[in-house]
């Protein structure tokens, strides 16, 4: 294995480990496009540990129809909310002076995935194999996996911006409200759509059965 596939590797488990030193190289020192690619690949593996999720968990921790799973749907679980929470961040920031790009803001909340797949892509399995009284430990696993995104996403957006604590929990704070503005609006224009498309449905049939 060459030099730059280990320090491929090894950059994003020092990043989440090192969070301060790691956001700011990835900012200031990173090839940008080891970057981006990096974060290609965690968004991916997360994808694939939600799928894997609803397929194999055990029925302890997960009550699920694993016929009933849209594998599309898992992707959209996961892209969408990266892609709202990027679009939404980058708006809120460029008008309260955030010195973040839209790539940066991209790859620091795909970096901070990092503990969903390494902490709960294990439990996919060894949840099959536990017993009822040792759930406790599964719950605390993902919570914390959880608690280490919110932190890693915390020092991202404070480093990326270059913001206080206090401004980046505001920040924060109002990017999730622009996120459920972002959904309405898209669930607006979706069920707008689908009304035209009924609409358009109904006078096709009414003119094709007079004629």
């Amino acid at each position: 294995m060459s030099t730059w596939s280990k320090e491929l590797i090894k950059y994003p488990f020092n990043l989440i480990t090192h969070p301060f030193n790691g956001f700011w190289d990835l900012k200031y020192e990173n090839n940008k496009k080891d970057n981006l690619f990096i974060s290609f690949v965690v968004l991916f593996l997360l994808v694939i540990t939600n799928i894997l999720h609803s397929q194999y968990s055990g029925f302890l921790v997960h009550i699920y129809n694993p016929k009933g799973m849209n594998s599309i749907m898992e992707i959209v679980y996961v892209v969408v909310p990266v892609l709202f929470w990027s679009i939404a961040n980058w708006s809120l920031t460029t008008l309260m002076d955030g010195e973040g790009k839209f790539v940066e803001i991209f790859n620091s909340t795909c970096f901070a995935l990092i503990p969903l797949v390494i902490i709960n892509f294990p439990w996919i399995w060894l949840s099959n194999v536990i017993a009822l009284e040792e759930t406790t430990f599964y719950y605390f696993s993902t919570s914390f996996a959880v608690l280490w995104f919110v932190f890693l996403l915390f020092v991202g957006n404070m480093t990326i911006h270059q913001y206080t604590p206090f401004k980046a929990i505001v920040t924060m704070l109002l990017t999730v409200v622009a996120m459920g503005f972002m959904a309405f609006l898209c669930l607006l224009f979706f069920s707008l759509v689908q009304q035209i498309i009924s609409f358009v449905s109904v006078i096709y049939q009414e003119i094709v059965m007079r004629n």
